[in-house]
């Protein structure tokens, strides 16, 4: 149980600081793709928008140079700005008949002449006017005869980037491993003190049921013989009646404590041979209470567990039933195996046990019906030994209800 609570503990903080850190992560790259984009497309549209061809083509003349700073599109500084001095540009000029008229390729260059013409020629005939291919960046625009296409080199700037990512990925993995171990102190730190108390708890059952089952004993054994000597009297008659209930809560009691605080000793078990054995001195006592008590077990189904308290989690489940059933109904009970999970169920007709209260069921000494108050000499015990078994065996106990019918569920790993 405080196992699964750390656990729970360390995902939620394990979650959250993912969640964080991807979510930063994802913002500022996000964003700083973003920019960069946009600022490329600006310095690629003035790019293009300032070539001119170094000579007539063809009679194809170069118009004038025109500066961007007319354009209300583009910063008047922006031509002087380093970042745009600094850039790397190529440019093809091609023909509406698509032949090449000038490729501007200045060395030192990573592309070739025959590189450029042949990205031109597939941007041409694309109908996007900008986007990027490889590490270029690229732009086309018509230019009265013909089209230039311009690309901006982000090599270095992609590396960078690629850099950049790879270093937060590692240091953030890093980071991410120490506070994995800084979880799992804060959750030892936090749970620990809960833990303690739940075994002082737990030792305080089992050291009281210790404690008072020689009281009881000897109360009773006095009883028997006062009643010997002075015959039939109601007040020993109640003397005797609540001294029985207090026998049997200790029983329980360490039941419980020693369900929860001793190892078993597990051998192979033949499961479908023990429920079968188990359920026959409960067919009288539903016949008993006008109950119908079938049953489905699938034979040779073998589980690792312990014999007697494999016996006890099939009659608590088999009483608890019978004693909640409505009357004229039935009790059924299955054992299957399905998946290599040997699966325990017990179903009886009676009231719809409430959704918040189905985990509860399973706690000490906890009642569906506040109001008994153990006058049948069932304390809230039994479903909570039932847990602990189940637990016991790497197994999980369950309660469903559906259309009038009350199901208890035992699963536990089989051979």
């Amino acid at each position: 149980m405080f196992k699964k609570s750390r656990r729970k503990i360390v995902a939620t903080i394990m979650s959250i600081l993912v969640l964080l850190w991807v979510g930063t992560l994802g913002v500022i790259y996000t964003s700083s793709y973003l920019k960069m984009t946009k600022q490329n497309e600006q310095m690629l549209k003035m790019h293009a928008q300032m070539y001119t061809l170094s000579g007539p083509f063809d009679g194809i003349k170069p118009p004038n140079r025109p500066f961007p700073g007319g354009n209300p599109e583009f910063d008047s500084g922006f031509v002087d700005s380093p970042m745009f001095r600094l850039s790397t540009f190529y440019t093809v000029a091609v023909s509406y008949d698509g032949d090449i008229l000038e490729i501007d390729n200045e060395p030192p260059t990573v592309y070739t002449d025959d590189d450029l013409e042949r990205l031109a020629r597939s941007i041409v005939k694309d109908s996007r006017d900008n986007g990027t291919e490889n590490n270029l960046s690229f732009c086309k625009i018509d230019k009265d005869g013909y089209t230039i296409v311009a690309f901006m080199d982000n090599t270095i700037v992609n590396e960078n980037a690629m850099t950049l990512f790879r270093y937060t990925l590692i240091f953030g993995g890093v980071a991410l491993v120490i506070f994995f171990f800084l979880s799992v102190y804060l959750a030892r730190k936090i749970v620990n003190p809960l833990e303690e108390s739940y075994q002082k708890q737990k030792q305080f059952i089992s050291d009281a049921g210790h404690e008072l089952k020689t009281p009881v004993s000897v109360v009773s054994a006095n009883a028997e013989v006062l009643s010997r000597e002075i015959g039939d009297n109601g007040w020993l008659q109640n003397i005797q009646y609540e001294n029985e209930r207090m026998g049997i809560l200790v029983g329980q009691l360490l039941d419980l404590a020693r369900t929860e605080d001793v190892t078993p000793q597990m051998e192979h078990i033949n499961l479908s041979r023990l429920v079968d054995g188990e359920v026959l001195p409960f067919e009288s006592v539903a016949f008993e209470k006008g109950l119908m008590l079938n049953t489905n077990i699938i034979s040779n189904i073998s589980v690792v567990g312990n014999s007697t308290q494999l016996k006890q989690i099939v009659s608590i489940l088999l009483d608890n039933a019978i004693r909640h059933s409505k009357e004229q109904g039935e009790v059924r009970l299955s054992l299957i195996k399905e998946h290599g999970i040997a699966k325990l169920s017990v179903i009886n007709r009676g009231d719809e046990i409430p959704e918040e209260q189905r985990t509860k069921i399973f706690e000490r000494f906890y009642r569906v019906d506040a109001a008994r108050n153990g006058e049948d000499k069932h304390y809230g015990l039994g479903l909570a030994i039932a847990k602990a078994i189940a637990t016991s065996h790497k197994g999980h106990i369950e309660v469903n209800c559906f259309n009038g019918f009350v199901e208890f569920k035992v699963k536990i790993p089989a051979l």
